[in-house]
């Protein structure tokens, strides 16, 4: 099979590594890729932007591409899914329908209330004077989110009144979201401990994946602004086998059942994102329509299923019948960025030591890079993933920080403190 991934990030380099292990790909295309992507065995990089569906329709056909998948939210919400499929050209992912799940908050609340999955309670605001009564009136911390796609920057949790003034004013004065800002949606703020549950869907047949926690806060001690993703690591202890049946029952099926119902049937990666309270209870914070970053590059070291066969499985509505099987070891990546991320970053550093990561437990998957006659050059905020296995969370991490530490450019920084949750649990018991 020839298939074309979409999408330039870490999410994008792990999925065409594991897509071109299968035994009946031939060969990988990725539009546009990375420097981590062109590098490897039947993978090729198309100089295509992600949002370019036209062109990317013309690529597929002209390349006789049997499958797309689609790594980035932005080309899943803008109906790229359903512009392949009028072109008769087979594509995994959801629909523009079913993608409002993460092109909308306010969307994904009111499905979650009316479909009675657990969530946080909340308001939603286009003008800026009733969000500023809203948020006098209410306790603190609360949350406050841009409604739409905001690169996983558009979420603010306010611990005093002036601060979530401030994020009102930035997101419906200001407009610093621009369209993604047009509405703000209000929280709750949810307090317990957050992990991600992601599942291959097809209608509503599911098949769920190995559970993972990721750390969005962009320093140790889960300090600073909220970011991408800073690093994650699978699976989740805290997702033993009752709640792990609990979120099938309480939030996933009901989630497919719902869309379904609503003339929306789900197609591809199903991401959502739960808060752990103190009692076990699971609620949604947020649903994303593809597999997450940085957790796809844990969760695929650990696979050892055929990916593109699930992912046919789905398309094909015989994902009942699949089995997937794990690598009983833990795996955890550390995200390295660019000096200034999330805010404004330099790009165009010499990224040194990618060549003396040998070893096989241990995986460097490229986001923000590019090639320059033979250099590898930063290109993006997040830069690597230094993911690696381990026969516990602290074997893993210290694998992944021992490779991490041979790699360098100026300005490269990283959390420390990556699985710091999950090693700590470990110690308490």
């Amino acid at each position: 099979m020839r298939v074309l991934i979409i999408g330039n990030g870490g999410r994008e380099h792990a999925l065409a590594w594991k897509i071109a292990s299968s035994e009946s790909v031939q060969h990988v295309f990725v539009a546009p890729g990375n420097a981590g992507t062109a590098s490897e065995n039947k993978v090729q990089n198309l100089p295509i932007a992600a949002m370019d569906i036209d062109a990317l329709i013309n690529a597929a056909t002209e390349q006789q591409v049997d499958l797309t998948i689609v790594g980035p939210e932005g080309p899943l919400v803008a109906g790229i899914v359903d512009r392949f499929n009028e072109a008769g050209l087979a594509c995994f992912g959801p629909g523009q329908g079913a993608a409002q799940l993460e092109g909308s908050k306010s969307f994904t609340k009111a499905f979650l209330d009316r479909h009675n999955i657990p969530t946080a309670r909340w308001k939603a605001f286009t003008e800026s004077e009733p969000a500023r009564d809203y948020v006098r009136s209410h306790a603190l911390p609360m949350v406050l989110k841009a409604d739409g796609l905001a690169a996983g920057k558009g979420v603010v949790i306010a611990n005093t009144h002036e601060v979530a003034l401030d994020t009102v004013e930035e997101i419906l004065v200001r407009q610093r979201f621009g369209e993604a800002g047009k509405a703000l949606v209000i929280e709750e703020f949810l307090d317990g401990e957050e992990v991600s549950f992601i599942c291959i869907a097809s209608g509503t047949q599911v098949v769920p994946l190995a559970t993972s926690q990721d750390h969005k806060a962009r320093f140790a001690a889960d300090q600073g602004p909220n970011t991408g993703g800073m690093g994650a690591y699978s699976p989740a202890p805290r997702v033993d086998a009752q709640l792990h049946d609990r979120i099938m029952e309480e939030v996933i099926r009901p989630t497919l059942q719902g869309l379904a119902e609503e003339g929306m049937p789900y197609l591809g990666f199903l991401y959502a994102g739960l808060m752990i309270d103190r009692e076990g209870n699971p609620r949604v914070l947020e649903y994303n329509c593809r597999f997450g970053d940085p957790e796809t590059q844990p969760i695929l070291m650990r696979l050892r299923s055929d990916l593109l066969r699930l992912c046919q499985a789905a398309i094909d509505q015989t994902l009942d019948a699949e089995n997937v099987a794990w690598d009983s070891r833990v795996a955890l990546g550390v995200v390295m960025v660019a000096e200034g991320y999330p805010d404004d970053y330099r790009k165009g550093d010499e990224i040194s030591g990618l060549g003396t990561i040998t070893a096989n437990h241990v995986k460097v998957f490229h986001a923000g890079t590019r090639l320059d006659r033979g250099r590898v050059l930063t290109d993006g905020g997040r830069v690597l993933c230094v993911t690696a296995l381990g026969d516990s969370v602290h074997s893993a991490q210290h694998n992944a920080y021992k490779a991490l530490g041979h790699i360098a450019w100026p300005g490269a920084d990283w959390r420390t403190d990556i699985g710091w949750r999950a090693i700590a649990r470990d110690k308490s018991q």
